[in-house]
Parts: C-alpha cells; sequence; structure tokens
C-alpha cells in the first residue's frame, strides 16, 4: 500500500479545512492519526464497531484489551456510561483536560469491542487543540489510542510513526513534535474506592488525595 496522506496543523489554530477533511474519513470509518498532548493517537468513531476492529488489526493489539476514547467536554461523558460516581466528577473537576483517563462502567451504546469486551470504558478530555478540534467535527467521541503497534512505544512525532501504521490509515495530522513523557495515569472508578491502573503524568498522591476530598 501507498502512504497515506500526511497534512500539516497549526497545534494552537488548526486549519478547519484540515480538521473537517479528518472528520469526513473518520465519520465514513477511517482512520486518522492525530496528537493528543503525549503522542501521536489513532482515532475512528468510537460508535463504528468495524471501525473499531479496524484499530485492533492495525495495531496487531488483543481484542481484550480496552480502547480508550476521547471527549471534547465534560457534558459528553453522560451519555457514554452508566453511571458518574461522585469521586470520578471530583477528579474530572481537578484534572481535566489533562492526561487522566477514567475508566467507567460503558453505556450500553458502545460497541463491545471497543471496551475488549469488559463492559468498562476509558475516557478522557483531549486537551490538545487539534484533538479537541476533531472530535467536535466528528460530533462524537474517537479512540485514542497510541498510534503504535502494541508493545511498542508512543510517538511524538509523526516521522516515528511505523511505517505499516502508516500504510494502513487513511490521514496523519502532523503537529510537530510533541510533549511525550509519561503517558495519562489511569484510574477505574467503578470499584470504591477507585483503584489505580496505571501510574502516569498525573501523581497518584494527587490522583489519591480526591478519593477523600
Amino acid at each position: 500500500m501507498k502512504d497515506c496522506e500526511i497534512l500539516s496543523v497549526v497545534p494552537e489554530s488548526p486549519d478547519q479545512d484540515t480538521i473537517g477533511e479528518a472528520a469526513a474519513l473518520i465519520k465514513k470509518g477511517g482512520l486518522v492519526v492525530f496528537p493528543t498532548s503525549s503522542f501521536y493517537g489513532l482515532g475512528t468513531k468510537a460508535f463504528n464497531a468495524e471501525a473499531v476492529d479496524r484499530v485492533f488489526r492495525v495495531k496487531k493489539r488483543d481484542p481484550q484489551k480496552p480502547v480508550l476514547i476521547l471527549v471534547a467536554s465534560l457534558s459528553d461523558v453522560a451519555p457514554l456510561v452508566r453511571s458518574i460516581p461522585m469521586t470520578a466528577m471530583r477528579l474530572m473537576e481537578a484534572f481535566w483536560p489533562g492526561s487522566l483517563t477514567l475508566v467507567f462502567q460503558a453505556a450500553e451504546l458502545l460497541p463491545p469491542n471497543l471496551t475488549g469486551y469488559t463492559g468498562k470504558i476509558g475516557i478522557r478530555l483531549a486537551s490538545h487543540p487539534v484533538a479537541s478540534a476533531l472530535i467536535t467535527a466528528v460530533g462524537g467521541p474517537i479512540t485514542g489510542t497510541s498510534a503504535n503497534l502494541s508493545g511498542k512505544g508512543g510517538c511524538t512525532a509523526a516521522a516515528e510513526i511505523d511505517r505499516y501504521i502508516k500504510d494502513q490509515v487513511d490521514l496523519v495530522l502532523d503537529a510537530g513534535k510533541l510533549a511525550g513523557g509519561k503517558g495519562s495515569t489511569v484510574v477505574d472508578v467503578t470499584v470504591h474506592p477507585p483503584k489505580i491502573l496505571r501510574k502516569g503524568a498525573v501523581g497518584a498522591e494527587k490522583v489519591v488525595a480526591m478519593f477523600i476530598a
């Protein structure tokens, strides 16, 4: 396959025509590589089960490992989950947008394969302007898993993305060098007290402090 199209975007003020082109591809079940606050992500429409399957195939990811999704506003969360515990609300208000992924009980409207058939879904509020603009243009959540083969490190530059990934996706939005660093902290809010599943950019002590706030 030929390399996909690569379009440059200015992080602070992404061109709306470019965002619109990427959103149109996602709405049709396409895959788009886009920038997040730390690494490049692999995005498609969260409600499209076939497109989600494609994400798993491209990443060579275990289908029993859930894929997180990104939203553009805090109000987008409620329709995607069965409930929002009070502790989860405190965490969202304290750390969103930012590098904190919260794991909820997934609403029935989300495809089972998106949750890795666990019934749980990881959600993060996008903080990168390009990611936020893309989600808004799509009109709903998109997958936010990193644009790399499973088991490999995340990419902070479009040039670092594995050629196999580039050959499989429909478009890359190149916003230049990203911050990198630690991935998001992942917290399961379906249990009480919430459980930190992965330590990351948001310090564990700050997260735990919210449990007893």
